[in-house]
């Protein structure tokens, strides 16, 4: 029962999480129609949100396990909680800086500490991969809500309206109930080595870096998320903009992007009990292209007018969001190859690497694409994803190499 607490308290606080953090596109469309930003200022917001993220991460992951995993989840829900509420009263483009700023700091307590939580509840590494995949499949879940949770709270009627503002109220209500959650897990506080001062953790964190297998595996993540975040914060600008579609409309088809990379890890976790991890991503990276190649070319702006619901959406909105069920696995695979060739110490410290990593990728993927998309249009920002694509077809194969013949040892 304790362990089902624990499970399910820290899945909710990444599926809140999930809402928020992947609101980034609607946000960036919606204060592009609200406060009139241009795309390159919008594109900032993911710059706010990913570079938060890593500041802290880097700062604090080392420190984490020695206030306790519980505290530090604690501390990110409640100030998520609070900027929440106060965001829709002030209803102004800064206070959207500061909240996204708020949730990649509050993000990087959390995940750190969720994803060494999932090394303590877990004996070897096939009970860790699956746990993994099972809390970031809830992440996935998040990230599909979300887009309707905002979609119906916009004004169809006025699309510069900040009526948008309000879901911000029922997202901290939800990070309230989830702080009760946490409240009530009996998450353990790790061991942790008191003569190893703060300073002497941190330095260990940065050796971690300098291993020949640690450095490729962060490269690694830095191209994922990249991709996926030049893909997803702009998905819903590129639908607007580029197709044609009413804002509302926009959003709400970007869902399938969410239901592509849900349903993708879902089927991983099938596929990977019977096939070898490599092979497997190395299809997912040419199929990534594939839907680009396919897809794209297809992307053309139709009459707004004509469009009324889903069906009337030309076919490239339901195409290019498909490469979500390709790129799906790649993140939670690495990851967890990665923390599997790792003593459970390690683990709080690698994450916040990979939490690192993760967030200057996004932020440099996000910002590209924006400038990108005001320069030459979303159909160039999109194809610019293949040069990344193959860039990670070239990382992984050195990935899988050195997984083959590196044991790391444990320096803690």
């Amino acid at each position: 029962m304790s362990r089902l607490l624990i499970i399910t308290a820290i899945a909710v606080s990444y599926y809140v999480f999930a809402i928020l953090l992947n609101s980034v596109g609607t946000v960036i469309l919606q204060s592009i129609n609200s406060f009139d930003v241009s795309k390159p200022e919008a594109s900032t917001l993911e710059g706010f949100k990913d570079l938060s993220i890593a500041l802290v991460s880097f700062l604090v992951a080392s420190f984490i396990p020695r206030i306790g995993y519980k505290v530090s989840m604690l501390f990110g829900l409640i100030l998520v909680a609070t900027l929440c509420a106060i965001t829709p009263s002030i209803g102004n483009f800064w206070v959207i800086k500061l909240l996204f700023a708020g949730i990649g700091t509050a993000f990087a307590l959390v995940k750190v500490s969720v994803y060494a939580i999932i090394g303590q509840l877990s004996s070897n590494t096939k009970t860790h991969s699956s746990l993994m995949n099972t809390i970031e499949g809830i992440f996935m879940l998040g990230v599909l809500s979300g887009y309707w949770v905002f979609a119906a709270f916009i004004d169809p009627t006025n699309e510069a309206s900040l009526s948008w503002l309000n879901v911000y109220y029922l997202i901290a209500a939800l990070v309230a109930v989830t702080i009760l959650l946490v409240l009530a897990a009996p998450i353990q506080k790790p061991e942790v080595n008191k003569e190893v001062g703060v300073g002497t953790a941190f330095i260990d964190m940065l050796k971690l870096a300098y291993k020949p297998l640690v450095l490729i595996f962060i490269i690694s993540v830095f191209l994922y998320v990249l991709i996926e975040q030049g893909i997803g914060s702009w998905l819903p600008t590129f639908n607007r903009e580029v197709l044609g579609l009413p804002t509302q409309v926009s959003i709400q088809i970007t869902s399938i992007f969410a239901v592509a990379l849900a349903l993708g890890r879902l089927l991983a976790g099938v596929v990977l009990a019977r096939v070898s991890w490599y092979p497997f991503m190395n299809a997912c990276l040419v199929g990534m292209a594939a839907v680009m190649l396919l897809s794209l070319p297809l992307a053309e702006k139709v009459d707004e007018n004509l469009i009324a619901s889903w069906v009337d959406a030309p076919i490239a909105a339901y195409l290019i969001p498909l490469i979500g069920l390709m790129m799906a696995p790649i993140y939670p695979v690495i990851n967890s190859v990665m923390l599997s060739a790792l003593p459970k110490v390690q683990h709080a410290p690698m994450t916040g690497l990979i939490v690192v990593f993760s967030a200057l990728g996004g932020t440099t993927g996000s910002i590209i694409t924006g400038y990108v998309f005001e320069a030459m249009g979303g159909q160039q920002a999109f194809y610019l994803s293949l040069i990344p694509i193959g860039a990670l077809l070239v990382t992984l194969f050195f990935f899988k190499r050195a997984t083959s013949s590196i044991v790391l040892k444990d320096t803690a």
